[in-house]
């Protein structure tokens, strides 16, 4: 161990999905684990999805059979270990003769309900629309499934968290700017992006989690020859008002033989996506195009009573997905599975980087991952994240909890607490401690965000900015009017 540097088994660069499930499950096995973001936690790809733990029902159309059958094993085990920002949602599809026929859709939903084991979420049916329904009078048949619904970037924050409780150093903020191999191990110089100080660490194995960075990374900090391209593909989606008062999700299918999802969102809208559209450049700088917008309100409009116009966005999110190149014409037809590149030639430091993946197999590929790196480390212990919760998620189910917390803390409005619940789970309790009315809760900002929820995310939750707090760890930015936001800055410019 150097007597100047912090020394640790592991470093993991890239704060997404795959980073912190991969830092969750190492730190786990008793590895010392540290994890580098420059940016916030979850702050590209892994909080710019359409929101889904789901198996994959297009993907059948491409014979990816093995990958659907890896996610719907996978998604139980999620909504399981995480009832507060994941729970199950029926999904409904309507039928239209001319793009799909129906054989073809039901023998798609009898192999997505039985490729996998399946205990809590039902099955698939055939259904009728009435004109009571949102659809155009036209939609007459349709189908029902199962799939699942996560809050993707708390997703994140709640594998970094589970990290850090199981000893992991998370940085965020902090960029790896370079990195050179010894013989035994790394020296990697770390730089804080808000202030550009570096400092030095060594590790024995590095992991590359740095999704759409992950090629680049090589040429930039690890002056290597990337072993793999990947593929960058943009997804933008719309937040509309509300389209359909049910809990139920639509599936729309489209001329083009892509579908676009429909989902209840945040009580009082509907999310929309996606694209698929090939991207060149800064990945964060990805933004949503005018005709995309427009290809997802046509779509909508062409299934749904209420026509929308582009002033009817509410908001709007782009993101990108660093797909495996396996040299499809059709991004949509690129591959969403995963793969490992290991180097370690000679026995030197190992270095294991992790190209492609999707939300729904995270657990997954960090296991794998995780893995590989205890081939390095004699005495590291054994897989444990199937059946582990989430921080917040020791509850059975939301109703229970809401239940609860309306016992304990009378005076807190219903909508918070519904928003407590589905955020924090059991965490709500170390928000509301030792509060006893509203006043307590400290300066009310916007919607239903206050000063001791702002506090806890800063102090808990690696919060620095108000996009962090209004967007990644709540959706509260969906309710922001002018001024609040700048209200939120000051008081985050004092902290």
């Amino acid at each position: 161990m150097s007597a100047e540097h912090p020394h640790y088994d592991v470093v993991v660069v890239g704060g997404g999905i795959n980073g912190t499930g991969i830092a969750m499950d190492a730190a786990g096995r008793g590895l010392k684990v540290l994890l580098c973001e420059m940016n916030d936690l979850a702050s590209a790809t892994s909080s710019n999805s359409s929101k889904l733990i789901h198996g994959g029902l297009r993907y059948l159309e491409h014979y990816e059979f093995r990958l659907v059958q890896k996610a719907l094993a996978e998604r139980e085990s999620l909504l399981r270990n995480s009832p507060h920002i994941m729970h199950p949602m029926r999904f409904r599809l309507p039928h239209r003769s001319h793009l799909r026929p129906a054989w073809m859709i039901r023998t798609g939903l009898f192999l997505y309900d039985h490729l996998a084991k399946r205990e809590m979420l039902p099955g698939s049916r055939s259904i009728r629309f009435n004109d009571s329904g949102p659809l155009k009078p036209e939609m007459t048949r349709g189908f029902e499934y199962s799939d699942g619904w996560v809050d993707d970037a708390r997703l994140v924050v709640l594998a970094a968290t589970k990290a850090k409780q199981a000893g992991a150093t998370i940085m965020t903020r902090t960029k790896c700017v370079n990195a050179k191999r010894g013989a035994n191990e790394w020296q990697i110089t770390l730089q804080d992006t808000l202030t550009n100080n570096e400092q030095t660490v060594t590790a024995k194995a590095i992991v590359n989690a740095s999704g759409p960075w992950v090629s680049s990374l090589f040429g930039e900090a690890l002056a290597m020859k990337a072993p793999k391209m990947i593929r960058m593909v943009k997804g933008s989606h719309i937040v509309v008002p509300r389209l359909n008062q049910e809990d139920e999700a639509y599936i729309l299918q489209n001329e083009d033989a892509r579908i676009v999802f429909v989902i209840p969102y945040e009580d009082n809208f509907s999310l929309v996506g996606t694209t698929d559209v090939e991207y060149e450049g800064d990945p964060s700088k990805a933004k949503i195009s005018p005709e995309e917008t427009n290809y997802l309100l046509d779509i909508v409009n062409d299934h749904f009573k209420r026509q929308l116009q582009p002033s009817d966005v509410i908001w709007s999110y782009s993101g990108v997905r660093p797909l495996m190149d396996d040299e499809e014409e059709n991004a949509q037809k690129a591959s969403r599975d995963y793969a490992f590149e290991v180097n370690d030639e000679k026995g030197q430091a190992p270095l294991i980087s992790v190209f492609g993946g999707k939300i729904t197999t995270y657990r997954k590929l960090a296991e794998a991952a995780t893995d590989r790196l205890c081939n390095y480390f004699k005495g590291a212990g054994k897989r444990w994240t199937k059946t582990a919760i989430l921080p917040g998620g020791d509850f059975d189910n939301q109703s229970n909890l809401e239940a609860s917390l309306k016992q304990e803390y009378p005076w807190l409005p219903d909508a918070l607490v519904r928003r407590y619940v589905r955020t924090y789970g059991t965490l709500s309790r170390k928000i509301l401690n030792n509060c006893t009315s509203i006043e307590d809760l400290g300066q009310h900002f916007l919607g239903t965000l206050y000063e001791r929820e702002v506090n806890y995310l800063v102090q808990d939750e690696w919060a620095i900015t108000s996009e962090d707090i209004l967007w990644r760890r709540t959706k509260q930015g969906l309710y922001a009017k002018a001024g609040e936001v700048e209200a939120l800055d000051a008081y985050l410019e004092n902290q």
